[in-house]
């Protein structure tokens, strides 16, 4: 009986201590990694690093020199040694790690080793990235971040650069304009394009930039962000219109670039420009950010005369994919579905857009055109992402890297509130104001209420 007493003693306090770690892995894995899983990971990667690498063929043969210390100092077998490693640098999702590569090394041996040292250390993901030549840095995720998206509270934000959504490997996916002018946005009915849209409205709703939206489906998803917006357009007909201006608008800058190369000669190198960035902060015209949504509907055409203007559109388009980086005119082109099939121009339009990002699509062609010419992976990758996980989509561009990304949840309310408190923001682009949206006043007294009040009793 004491025996038995004694067991339930210990045993109560030991499954106890174990169900509430399984409940906090499971609801707070953020917390159970800070408070276990950190300090386990640490304690079997200090432990097993040498035998890991010596499993993985991460080792070499040591130096003479160091060979003949060794047998002359300890009587030992002489062994391969690992890279070098330095101090683990603990995050809240993980932890860092940087390794010196020996002679003969290249960081692609380490990355083709990232998942057996996952599962011998016990984490959720290993991630390879060079710093240097000679030195890699290993950023071990002790869990899955994508399950439920919480941003870095650091981020590269800053002028025309949004963070809008979570790598897989807990860094902060932003969306640079300076280094990716043009970018494709793919997504079925509820993936996620949307929140995504919202993200980069709302960060880019402070900054001094021109936003135009060109949304076919009446205006649904861009119409809340109206006080920020500089120009909308909410059907092809209205897209007709606008579109030249546009292209009219880049010609302009464009001369304006000419006239300052023109200055007279031995005039500084530094002061000739080739785009609007080497103008003169007082001479420079603010950038223009065009977000396109549902582009399938300017291509979709029912009559000769829809045709016409059809292939007019798709021909601005793809002029201001080509030439608009240097006239600070940026393209957002966003929908559900975007093939071959949609007619003259879409593969070329395709081919001018540097960034891509698929969330769930309905179709394998679809996935292709989007990530098709970056790597097989990608698109692989892109049509296993599941209906529960919304706002999972996977982005790269044109020089072959892809990763996972997710989301985070912002409510239509809240990214319009944002744009709303911006709305003095909006730079004054003359060619412009005959697509300003018109944004409705708010209403300045109560509506009233058409239920009967009870009445009062003494």
């Amino acid at each position: 009986m004491s025996d038995l007493l004694t067991l339930l003693e210990v045993g109560a306090p030991v499954a106890a201590f174990g169900g509430g770690g399984a409940y906090l892995r499971a609801k707070h894995p953020a917390a159970f990694w800070c408070t276990a899983g950190l300090p386990i990971s640490t304690a079997r990667l200090l432990g097993t690093y040498g035998s890991t690498m010596e499993a993985c063929g991460l080792t070499v043969q040591p130096s003479r020199l160091r060979a003949l210390l060794v047998q002359a100092t300890t009587r030992r077998e002489v062994r391969p040694v690992p890279p070098r490693r330095g101090l683990i640098r603990p995050t809240s999702t993980g932890m860092r790690v940087r390794l010196r590569l020996a002679p003969g090394q290249e960081p692609a041996d380490v990355a083709a080793s990232a998942e057996r040292l996952r599962h011998a250390w016990g984490v959720h993901a290993v991630y390879v990235s060079e710093v240097k030549p000679g030195v890699v840095e290993l950023r071990l995720v002790g869990f899955d971040v994508l399950r439920k998206v919480r941003m870095p509270r650091k981020t590269e934000a800053g002028f025309l650069k949004v963070p809008v959504a979570l790598r897989e490997d807990a860094t902060a996916y932003v969306r640079d304009y300076r280094t990716i002018p043009h970018q494709l946005t793919l997504g079925a009915t509820l993936s996620g394009k949307s929140m995504f849209l919202r993200h980069l409205v709302a960060g880019l709703a402070p900054q001094p930039v021109a936003l135009v939206g060109i949304d076919c489906k009446r205006g649904v998803e861009l119409a809340p962000f109206a006080p920020r917006l500089s120009a909308l357009a909410t059907d092809p007909g209205q897209a007709a219109d606008l579109l030249p201006v546009l292209v009219r608008l880049m010609e302009d800058r464009y001369d304006l670039i000419k006239a300052r190369q023109g200055i007279a000669p031995g005039t500084p190198d530094e002061e000739i420009a080739s785009d609007i960035w080497g103008l003169p902060e007082p001479e420079r015209p603010v950038p223009v950010v065009i977000v396109v949504d549902e582009v399938a509907e300017l291509f979709m055409v029912a009559t000769r005369k829809d045709e016409e203007r059809r292939d007019e559109m798709v021909t601005q388009l793809i002029r201001l994919a080509q030439l608009g980086r240097a006239a600070g005119i940026y393209l957002e082109v966003c929908g559900q579905r975007f093939g071959a099939e949609l007619g003259k121009g879409a593969t070329m339009l395709r081919a001018q857009l540097t960034g891509r990002v698929c969330h769930r699509v309905n179709d394998e062609a679809s996935a292709k055109m989007a990530l098709g010419d970056i790597a097989p992976e990608a698109v692989v990758a892109a049509c296993g992402i599941a209906p529960e996980r919304p706002g999972l989509a996977v982005a790269g561009d044109t020089s072959g890297g892809w990763s996972r990304i997710r989301t985070p949840y912002l409510s239509l309310a809240d990214a319009a509130a944002a744009c709303a408190a911006s709305a003095h923001l909006v730079p004054d682009v003359p060619a412009l104001d005959r697509f300003r949206p018109v944004v409705p006043a708010g209403p300045t007294n109560p509506p009233v209420s058409l239920v009967k009040p009870l009445p009062v009793t003494g």
